[in-house]
């Protein structure tokens, strides 16, 4: 049964995603249609387990029954501050992120392109920290080696960064900590192919880490001194007499005031206020040479504006509250929002001096987060998918099978790899045909993991350099190792590559080879262990006793929308013809493949893919 969902018929997928996108019924049950739109706090005699386990899935990743009922059992508003102004000692079992110690100083500054590195190389005799051999054959090869070695080094390295976050997701205890984190990852998105440098993606997670709920000014300021942003965005050819507008723009567009708030005069001095504004490795630096100090005029006012400065005029403006109360409102409680409600929370936020924590507050203190509109109306995101996934089964872990950053993949979302600079798009965009059966599978994988999983991070997926592998191995020399596949092998190689084999001072196909064997000799593994999970004794310690209790326990434990009468009495009967009985106790001895197979049913569901 579990591998049904590979079969799957379009047109039967596609029926289950409308449902997905239209389905708040079982929701509004727990909801009250009248509380929309209304920032009153809900009172603690409307406090109980399903606001609770409401507040803990959107403001964390969800929960066990024991962690919700603990919120359940104080004030809303203890439960919410627990939550909003949490306590990092909390969090003293974390162990922080394990360097692999790949980075050599003589990497920087790194080279735009392979052509850089071996034109610099020829010119100055050394590049990234290796000399040019002062004779010999393949004199450059060491240098486009270690070129490639980064490349391929910074890539796994991010990979181990992703999966350390994401145990950092799954056993926090502070979930919003983390979930803001990640809000501000998609807000403030950079890429790891572009920035080529995992010290300063785990740089910027930390900033979000140390400054996520505090004051947004701030925030702002210390995502655009940030190394990995203004690598992102072009800070290096922001120069005086000749201003880029691609840094300025985005702080405008996308992180604090929207498109139609601003002129393209507005964008143009604005970029002469940032030049200068670079890094060296992984500090900021200000190049007084390249910054222009000339007069500006922007968003009305006129001076010798820096880019802080440009900043705090831009916090001035009433619009860049409401754009981001608006931003943290569609992330936390739905996406509909009525331009008075917007403007209210706008209000609320300016009148915090810009501190997320208050807002946040009042967010999930107002009636309106409770309302029918707002309870399991969201579409989980793949990483709140995954997260949420393992926090209910009752893990402190991420299983390394399957792979966290794969799945998240499949599903559309990858850690440190946004599709753009306005990073995902969210809520109907995560469920396709294919993404919702992709979903399915991932279930799948957690309860049934794959044993001969071989992880991507040790084996290379390119046929080029597993062809040139091959070769090596068998004893070929370099020249006879990287020369063009043949036609039968299915490979063909480009006119231009096989000109660049020829070359005498280097060859980049054993270059980008080596690279990748230098990458996976010094990057750590990611650990591969599965699940440790035992659903048999989960349902005996829960003393459920019958075929019907297994299946009401699981939806409580696992969904926030509760599937349709049909779709339980297909579980309940499936989860007794599994187990041949509707009696658990007779069961318990044989009973956990047919647990498993039932929840992934259940978790294939269109409801478990509402928070």
């Amino acid at each position: 049964m579990f591998c049904r969902l590979k079969i799957m018929n379009t047109a039967a997928i596609a029926g289950i995603t409308a449902l997905l996108v239209t389905t708040s019924v079982s929701a509004q049950q727990t909801g009250f249609a009248s509380w929309q739109d209304d920032l009153t706090p809900i009172s603690s005699n409307d406090w109980n387990y399903d606001t609770a386990a409401h507040l803990l899935e959107r403001a964390g990743f969800g929960g066990t029954p024991d962690q919700i009922q603990a919120l359940a059992a104080i004030s809303p508003s203890a439960a919410v501050s627990s939550l909003v102004y949490f306590n990092e000692a909390n969090n003293r079992h974390l162990a922080p992120f394990d360097h692999s110690d790949i980075h050599d100083p003589g990497l920087e500054p790194f080279p735009p392109s392979r052509p850089a590195t071996t034109d610099l190389a020829k010119e100055t005799g050394e590049a990234l920290g290796i000399k040019v051999k002062p004779e010999g054959n393949r004199r450059l090869q060491p240098v486009v080696n270690k070129f490639f070695y980064w490349l391929r080094a910074s890539v796994l390295e991010t990979n181990r960064v992703g999966y350390w976050w994401a145990n950092r997701m799954v056993a926090s205890n502070n979930p919003l900590q983390e979930k803001m984190a990640l809000f501000w990852h998609g807000h403030y998105a950079v890429n790891e192919s572009k920035v080529r440098d995992y010290r300063k993606l785990l740089m910027e997670l930390e900033l979000f880490h140390e400054m996520g709920t505090g004051s947004f000014r701030d925030l702002m300021v210390a995502v655009a001194q940030d190394p990995a942003m203004l690598s992102f965005l072009d800070a290096g050819v922001n120069v005086r007499g000749a201003p880029n507008e691609n840094f300025a723009r985005e702080i405008m567009e996308l992180f604090t005031m929207g498109v139609g708030n601003y002129s393209e005069t507005d964008i143009r001095e604005a970029a002469r206020a940032f030049t200068g504004w670079n890094y060296v490795d992984v500090d900021f630096v200000v190049n007084e040479e390249q910054h222009d100090s000339g007069e500006k005029s922007f968003l009305g006012r006129t001076g010798n504006f820096d880019g802080v400065e440009i900043i705090d005029i831009i916090m001035e403006q009433p619009v860049t509250a409401d754009y981001i109360a608006g931003k943290l409102y569609r992330f936390f409680v739905r996406q509909q929002l009525s331009a008075e409600l917007q403007s209210q929370l706008g209000t609320v936020f300016r009148d915090a001096d810009y501190d997320v924590a208050t807002l946040l507050e009042t967010l999930f203190l107002s009636k309106d987060f409770y309302s029918a509109a707002s309870v399991g109306t969201h579409i989980k995101s793949p990483v709140e998918l995954a997260v949420s996934t393992y926090r209910k089964l009752g893990l402190d872990y991420v299983p390394g099978v399957p792979d966290f950053n794969q799945s998240t993949g499949a599903l559309g979302q990858t850690l440190f790899r946004p599709p753009t600079v306005a990073g995902w798009a969210g809520g109907r965009s995560w469920i396709t045909p294919g993404l919702l059966l992709e979903r399915g599978n991932f279930a799948r994988d957690v309860l049934f993991p794959d044993i001969n999983y071989i992880p991507s991070d040790r084996r290379n997926g390119s046929r080029e350099i597993q062809s040139v592998a091959r070769r090596i191995r068998e004893g070929l020399d370099i020249t006879s190792a990287t020369q063009p596949s043949t036609l039968g092998e299915g490979q063909i190689m480009a006119e231009s590559n096989v000109l660049a084999d020829r070359d005498e001072d280097f060859n980049t196909r054993y270059g980008s080879f080596r690279g990748w064997q230098m990458a996976i000799e010094r990057v750590k593994p990611i650990p591969r262990h599965t699940a440790r999970l035992n659903l048999s004794e989960l349902v005996i310690n829960e003393g459920l006793r019958s075929t019907n209790d297994v299946v009401d326990y699981f939806i409580a434990r696992f969904m926030r929308v509760a599937p349709g009468e049909d779709s339980r009495r297909m579980l309940v009967d499936f989860l007794e013809g599994e187990l041949g009985t509707s009696d658990i106790i007779a069961a318990q001895t044989y009973m956990e493949d047919g647990l498993r197979m039932t929840l992934h049913l259940l978790m294939s569901q269109p409801e478990y893919q509402l928070g």
